[in-house]
């Protein structure tokens, strides 16, 4: 993410401080847990973590002068290679802390695209990226390089005469912007055609949801019997896979697809970006919501998913809940019983307690989706007007 030498840890990996700002709001990390993790993930080895308190953000350097000055002496402190914030900087402020600490600041949405932009796989996936990457350089081109004032035109130069150099940068900027969603609006017409083909064979639709490192990609190869990639790691999974399941209780086959991880915070331009890939979510009949039942953030993980669920337009799709890592639930937390409900912003729905990992569950889980698939839908129920409706 920072360009150049750089000191690096025991490990090799460059060093990172991590910092978070309180603004009151609820369920602040404290401990800065997952932007912790974020940084492993894309290869910092963390060496401190402070987090202060202000009742509204700096407009010039976002946590003040004074706390700033503390950063650039931990910074040197622990021979620090660049300073990552829990929460989104404004161009104006990235620019300054950089130059009063002199070293690469960065906040939680480019560590979350440096992530996806290692772990992107398919074309798909890639071109993903790419768009969501150009999307957030664009509101950072007049902010951060000086060379952008520079004025070009006139003989021998790119651009009419007297057009700045980031007039320049912002129109290539654009026009790859446009190639990108030209062939991602390619990618989402072959998907929508995949869709159509699975509606004419009858195909019950389940996609996985849940946030990351749930275990959504472990639960997809126990039910499946894939091989499909998983790690216990954020965003292990960026790429929907789809295979066929077989459900002896209901004596038919349903399409399941595993789907990239939601996030706390999730940049809107991701969002924007991997809606081909979180399709198969709305377009689906049933979502299998994970969640990591061993988490101390259980309820504002489920919280945030449902909200990224509404913004996509997956908020009425039928859900079970699925809470996953069993096997890691202290024995004081287990629950009485492994199948009940749980009410979701004013519905109650199935829940189903499972260890993916060791397979306990596994069989309720299947019972609950051939209940649904026998009582909740029927090829007639979703014309296949309705999905020529959503072809660009």
């Amino acid at each position: 993410m920072s360009d150049g030498a750089v000191p690096v840890s025991p490990n090799n990996l460059p060093v990172a401080i991590l910092i978070g700002v309180d603004f009151g709001e609820p369920h602040f990390d404290s401990d800065l847990a997952e932007l912790g993790l974020l940084a492993q993930t894309a290869g910092f080895h963390v060496a401190h973590r402070l987090v202060c308190k202000r009742r509204a953000p700096d407009p010039a350097l976002f946590v003040g002068s004074g706390k700033a000055e503390e950063i650039k002496q931990l910074a040197q402190m622990v021979n620090a290679s660049e300073v990552l914030f829990d929460q989104a900087l404004s161009p104006a402020q990235q620019r300054n802390l950089e130059k009063y600490l002199g070293l690469p600041v960065n906040d939680r949405t480019l560590v979350i695209l440096e992530i996806f932009a290692q772990r992107a796989r398919s074309h798909e996936g890639k071109l993903q990226v790419e768009l969501a990457r150009l999307q957030y350089l664009s509101t950072r081109l007049v902010r951060r390089w000086s060379h952008l004032e520079r004025q070009r035109g006139g003989v021998g130069h790119r651009g009419g005469p007297g057009e700045t150099q980031i007039e320049l940068d912002r129109r290539m900027l654009t026009d790859a912007v446009k190639r990108t969603r030209e062939k991602l609006d390619k990618v989402k017409r072959q998907r929508a055609t995949q869709r159509r083909q699975r509606q004419r064979r009858g195909a019950f639709s389940v996609s996985i949801v849940g946030y990351t490192n749930a275990g959504k990609s472990t639960l997809f190869n126990a039910l499946v019997k894939a091989q499909a990639y998983a790690a216990d790691q954020l965003f292990a999974t960026l790429d929907t896979t789809t295979r066929e399941m077989y459900l002896a209780q209901a004596q038919r086959s349903v399409s399941l697809s595993d789907t990239v991880g939601f996030i706390r915070d999730l940049p809107h331009g991701l969002v924007e970006a991997f809606s081909a890939t979180l399709q198969e979510s709305v377009d689906a009949d049933l979502l299998l919501h994970v969640v990591d039942a061993s988490s101390e953030s259980v309820h504002e993980q489920m919280a945030e998913v449902q909200r990224v669920l509404i913004d996509i337009g997956a908020g009425d799709v039928p859900q079970v809940l699925v809470f996953n890592k069993l096997d890691a639930v202290p024995v004081e937390r287990q629950p009485e019983s492994w199948v009940d409900t749980m009410e979701v912003d004013g519905a109650s729905v199935p829940r189903v307690f499972v260890s993916a990992k060791s397979g306990a569950g596994l069989n309720d889980l299947r019972d609950l989706i051939a209940d649904t698939v026998s009582t909740q839908w029927s090829p007639a129920a979703r014309p296949l007007e309705d999905w020529e409706q959503q072809l660009p």
